[in-house]
């Protein structure tokens, strides 16, 4: 629940990246956090993050007034912003990947970004690569909807399917997490078997609110808890 989370990281300043962030805010202050949430973003991002909290200052006020609970810290916001991203994403727009490491493991989180070299060097050995996906032979012309220039100018903004597995294999990271699927409703299993005749390492089909533990080596999702192949 919010009320945990240490932190929020934005890769980008797009709507479907952006869109829940105050019904976060508002959903852990329900949930009684007791310290300010923390997001952690672009350049940009502190411009956003006031003029959010601004929109909507005065339903928050009703909301403080009304419910009565007993601190309101749980609705600040601290925010930093990463001046020195490292992925590409829809030309000029600021894009930040993200890596960790502790306890000798790495793990890398592209973001949104097209295949670059600055990910790929991050990516190299890393323990998880959690990587956005592009599956072009799922978005046909569709006349009304999208035309041949339109999938090619999102295609060249993002991962395509016919790279990402590449890349993990060049970079040698030990696993892979596909993520932030274009179309959301694609044919998993062909996903699967398209990445896998690229990459030798296990292969995971994200959805949300899998959690991974690389220290114990282990991938949660609901009530089942697996063991992740070296």
């Amino acid at each position: 629940p919010g009320k945990l989370l240490d932190a929020v990281l934005l890769t980008h300043l797009h709507s479907d990246h952006l869109v829940d962030l105050y019904q976060l805010i508002i959903s852990s202050w329900h949930q009684g956090r007791e310290r300010p949430q923390r997001v952690f973003g672009p350049k940009g991002t502190r411009r956003y993050v006031e003029g959010l909290m601004a929109l909507w200052e005065p339903e928050r006020r009703q909301r403080i007034a009304h419910e009565a609970r007993p601190s309101t810290i749980g609705l600040e916001v601290e925010v930093t912003e990463i001046t020195d991203g490292w992925t590409e994403h829809f030309g000029s727009l600021r894009a930040t990947g993200f890596a960790f490491e502790s306890g000798g493991k790495k793990l890398v989180l592209s973001g949104d970004t097209r295949p670059c070299p600055a990910l790929e060097a991050q990516a190299k050995d890393a323990d998880l690569l959690v990587n956005e996906v592009f599956i072009h032979r799922e978005m046909p012309v569709i006349a009304g909807v999208r035309s041949a220039e339109t999938v090619a100018n999102v295609g060249a903004y993002h991962t395509l399917s016919t790279e990402v597995g590449k890349m993990a294999q060049r970079a040698g990271a030990k696993r892979l997490a596909l993520t932030h699927f274009v179309p959301p409703a694609c044919d998993r299993a062909a996903l699967l078997a398209e990445v896998r005749a690229d990459y030798a390492g296990p292969v995971i089909i994200g959805e949300d609110l899998m959690r991974f533990d690389l220290a114990d080596g282990t991938l949660t999702y609901g009530q089942a808890t697996l063991s992740l192949p070296s």
